[in-house]
């Protein structure tokens, strides 16, 4: 009881931050206050707090209380393999996804690369915008397999592409190879986003793979700057015969 008790803190916390109720850089309520506020202990309020701060959500400082950190970012996983509906559906905001382009190419030179295709497959070639709260932010440019994936529709590009291809192709969706790095506005950005005057992109090329390790798709993401956090989580292991005392 105790952990659902924080949790539904933490949770309640939370939506008063991302609503605004909680604005960046203000102090939430002291430990008492909170306590007071949700009839708990202490430990539990403190529980909830710790989360908030291990989630990048506020700052604890020494003497000051707990500070609302901004989150007017959005968390996109860099480890995970998450379709943009899956996102959007997580993140509880107005979303939907714009098709600029959908059509079957004999890709250049570029794209065989990048797929490993042989000289005479075809791809799908499929260019999104993704629109979060009536902001374009997101460029998403997609090739796929079309030995993997025969038929692409507008309406599957506009849903979501992993679920017509899981739910509907039966195949598993595995892994993917990421990179990171940042680059110049395009001409096609600038047709596509809502940059606001941004001169740079953060882009992520994906290259995803299904279980048997074929290479089916190629994406580039490309993200206006001001509106993604990329997240991770990563717990450093000890070496062997290395002790706490040695890492001091």
């Amino acid at each position: 009881m105790k952990e659902n008790k924080f949790m539904a803190i933490y949770n309640d916390l939370l939506l008063h931050i991302r609503k605004g109720i909680f604005q960046p850089n203000e102090k939430l309520p002291s430990e008492n206050e909170l306590s007071q506020r949700y009839q708990t202990s202490r430990e539990t309020i403190r529980k909830a707090l710790n989360l908030l701060s291990e989630h990048g959500y506020i700052q604890k400082i020494k003497g000051k209380g707990s500070i609302v950190l901004d989150v007017g970012k959005y968390d996109f996983p860099v480890s995970g393999l998450v379709s943009f509906k899956e996102l959007a559906q997580k993140m509880n905001k107005p979303a939907r996804t714009i098709v600029h382009e959908l059509e079957l190419i004999e890709p250049d030179e570029y794209i065989k690369r990048q797929l490993e295709t042989e000289n005479k497959e075809k791809v799908w070639k499929v260019i999104r915008a993704r629109e979060i709260e009536e902001e374009k932010i997101i460029l998403d440019k997609d090739f796929l397999c079309q030995k993997f994936v025969p038929t692409l529709t507008r309406g599957i590009c506009e849903n979501s592409i992993y679920e017509y291809i899981e739910n509907e192709l039966k195949l598993r969706i595995s892994f993917a190879k990421k990179e990171m790095f940042v680059d110049r506005v395009t001409a096609e950005d600038q047709k596509y986003m809502d940059l606001n005057g941004y001169e740079h992109v953060v882009v992520v090329k994906n290259f995803v793979y299904l279980e048997d390790a074929s290479l089916f798709q190629y994406t580039e993401s490309r993200h206006r700057l001001d509106k993604f956090r990329f997240v991770d989580f990563a717990r450093r292991t000890h070496h062997p015969g290395m002790s706490d005392k040695s890492l001091k």
